[in-house]
């Protein structure tokens, strides 16, 4: 008698990015839904410039022979 094979069905869990746009697409309409993200590009770009502008400091302080007084 041969031996029975057993199939395993795995399904994804949907990832948290996935759902939260699933949520989102109900409540928002398109235009909404784009707003928000650029928005949200916006402030990752800031932050990303922000960022520079910090390193940048503390590189010409050091250049300069100067402290940094922000730590």
């Amino acid at each position: 008698m041969p031996a029975a094979s057993t199939h395993v069905r795995v399904s994804a869990l949907p990832s948290v990015t996935g759902a939260l746009r699933a949520v989102e697409a109900l409540f928002l309409g398109a235009g909404q839904r784009t707003a928000r993200r650029n928005a949200w590009t916006s402030v990752l770009e800031d932050r990303r410039r922000a960022k520079d502008r910090m390193e940048a400091q503390h590189v010409l302080e050091a250049a300069s022979g100067r402290t940094s007084r922000a730590t």
